[in-house]
C-alpha cells in the first residue's frame, strides 16, 4: 500500500496494541448489563422480556452508531474519533449510577451502548496500518478485544457483590476515561489520514462511501456477522441469566461460566485471522457454520422424558443436558464463532479497500443488531414456551439460513466463472469470487485470499 511508505514495524505494533487495548476496555463496558442487569432485574422485578430488552439496549446504540462512526473515522481519522467516543461514553456510564427507574435505565443504556461503536473505529484505524497480506491477522488480534466481555463476566460479579452495581458503574467509567486519555496521548494518526492531510484533500463524502452498500455481497457478509458477532454478544449477555435460571447457580458462578464462553470466543479471533490469511475466509466460514450447527442442535435439545413399553411394563427414562455439557458445548461454539468473526472482516479490506469504514460499519451494525434482537427474542420465546433451550433453537435456525445462503451464492458464482464445475460431483470448493460483485481492485483475485 502506497500510504505505508515510511511506516515501521514498531509503528504498526504500537497502533495495534493501543487499538486492541482500547477496544477491550470498550467491550467490557458494552457488556456491563450482562452482570449488573441480573441484580437490577431482581430489584425491579422485571419479566424475562423486560430483562432481555434491558440487556439488549446498549447493543442497539453500539450497532446503529457503527455506520456513522465508520464514515467519521474515514473523514476525521481514527485517533480523534476513538478518543472522543471513549470520553463521551465514560460520562454516560458514570451517570448510570444515578438511575432508579426501568425507563431511565433504558435511556442510560443507550448512552452506554456507544462503547460498542468503537469496533468499527478500531477496524478502520488498524487496517490502514497494515499490508493486505497481514490485515487478516492484525484485525484478528484487534478483534480479540472481545475478551472485554470475559473481563466483565469474571470481574464484575465480584465488584457487584463487594461494592454494589452503582459503584461498579463508576469504576468502569473511570477506567474508560483513563483509556481515552492514554489513546490520545500515545496513538499516532493512521497513514491514510496523514497522507490525505499532506495532500490537502478532504475525506470521501458520505454518499460515496455508502455506494458499495448496493451490492448484495455486503448484506450477505452482514448476515454472517449477525450470527458470529451478534450471536456472541447475545449469549455473552444472556448466559448469566440462563445459568442462574436453568441450573440455579449463583451470579458469581454464572459469570465465571459465561466467561469460559466469552474467552475463547474472543482471544481466538486472532487465530481466525491467521487461518483466513492462510486458507481463505470462505473455508473458515464453512467450518464455523457446520460446527455451530452441531453444537446448537445438541444445546437446543430440551430435557425430555420418555416412556417405552417393555415386555414387563413401561420403561421410563429422560434425556437432559448436564451443566458441564452446556459449558463444554458453549466453549466450543464460542471458539468457532471467534474464527468466523475474523473471517467476515478479512473480506472487507480486500474487497472494499477504500470503503472499510462504511462497509465495515454496515456489517458491524447488522451484526451488532443481532446482539440487540436476539436477547429480546430469547426472552420472548422463553416467556411464551417456558423452555430454557429455545434460545439455542433460535440460533440454530439462524445458522442454517446463513449456511444455505452462503453455499447457494458460492455455487452460483462458481458456475458463472467455471461452468464445467457444475458437471463435477465431488470437488474442492475453490476460492472463486464474482469480480462484478463488489469493487475489487483487479479482476481474478480470490475470495479473501491475498
Amino acid at each position: 500500500m502506497k500510504n505505508l511508505e515510511g511506516v515501521t514495524r514498531p509503528d504498526q505494533y504500537r497502533a495495534l496494541t493501543l487499538s486492541t487495548l482500547a477496544f477491550t476496555v470498550c467491550f467490557a463496558v458494552w457488556t456491563i448489563f450482562s452482570i449488573i442487569g441480573v441484580r437490577i432485574k431482581q430489584d425491579l422485578g422485571l419479566s424475562e422480556t423486560e430483562f432481555g430488552i434491558l440487556v439488549a439496549t446498549p447493543v442497539l446504540t453500539g450497532s446503529i452508531s457503527r455506520i456513522f462512526l465508520g464514515i467519521w473515522t474515514e473523514q476525521l481519522g481514527g485517533r480523534r474519533v476513538f478518543s472522543i467516543l471513549m470520553l463521551v461514553t465514560s460520562v454516560c456510564v458514570f451517570l448510570l449510577s444515578y438511575v432508579e427507574t426501568y425507563w431511565m435505565f433504558l435511556i442510560a443504556a443507550l448512552g452506554v451502548g456507544l462503547a460498542g461503536g468503537s469496533f468499527i473505529v478500531g477496524i478502520a484505524y488498524t487496517s490502514y496500518w497494515f499490508e493486505e497480506e497481514r490485515q487478516g491477522t492484525a484485525l484478528g488480534i484487534f478483534g480479540a478485544g472481545n475478551v472485554g466481555a470475559a473481563v466483565t463476566n469474571f470481574g464484575a460479579p465480584f465488584l457487584l457483590i463487594a461494592l454494589g452495581w452503582e459503584r461498579t458503574a463508576v469504576i468502569y467509567a473511570v477506567v474508560l476515561a483513563i483509556m481515552a486519555v492514554v489513546f490520545w496521548v500515545f496513538a499516532q494518526e493512521d497513514p491514510m489520514t496523514m497522507a490525505r492531510r499532506r495532500a490537502g484533500t478532504r475525506g470521501t463524502s458520505a454518499l460515496t462511501q455508502l455506494e458499495p452498500l448496493r451490492h448484495p455481497q455486503v448484506w450477505r457478509f452482514a448476515l454472517y456477522y449477525f450470527f458470529v458477532f451478534g450471536g456472541f454478544v447475545a449469549l455473552a449477555s444472556y448466559l448469566p441469566r440462563y445459568y442462574v435460571g436453568a441450573y440455579d447457580v449463583s451470579i458469581a458462578v454464572a459469570g465465571t461460566l459465561t466467561a469460559l464462553y466469552s474467552l475463547p470466543a474472543s482471544v481466538f479471533r486472532a487465530f481466525g485471522g491467521y487461518l483466513s490469511d492462510r486458507f481463505g475466509a470462505r473455508a473458515v466460514m464453512y467450518l464455523t457454520f457446520i460446527v455451530s450447527l452441531v453444537c446448537l442442535f445438541l444445546l437446543a435439545y430440551p430435557e425430555t422424558r420418555y416412556a417405552v413399553q417393555g415386555k414387563e411394563g413401561l420403561i421410563e427414562f429422560s434425556l437432559a443436558m448436564p451443566l458441564w455439557g452446556v459449558v463444554v458445548l458453549t466453549v466450543l461454539l464460542g471458539f468457532f464463532m471467534s474464527l468466523g468473526k475474523a473471517a467476515v472482516y478479512k473480506h472487507i479490506p480486500v474487497y472494499y479497500p477504500n470503503n472499510v469504514g462504511s462497509v465495515g460499519g454496515l456489517v458491524g451494525m447488522i451484526g451488532g443488531l443481532g446482539g440487540f434482537f436476539l436477547p429480546i427474542t430469547f426472552g420472548i420465546v422463553l416467556d411464551l414456551t417456558g423452555v430454557w433451550t429455545t434460545s439455542y433453537m433460535v440460533m440454530f435456525v439462524l445458522v442454517a439460513v446463513s449456511l444455505v445462503w452462503m453455499h447457494v451464492a458460492i455455487r452460483r458464482m462458481e458456475r458463472r466463472h467455471i461452468p464445467e464445475l457444475s458437471e463435477e460431483r465431488y470437488r474442492y470448493l475453490p476460492e472463486v469470487q464474482d469480480s462484478t460483485d463488489g469493487n475489487r481492485r483487479k479482476t481474478g483475485e480470490t475470495d479473501a485470499r491475498p
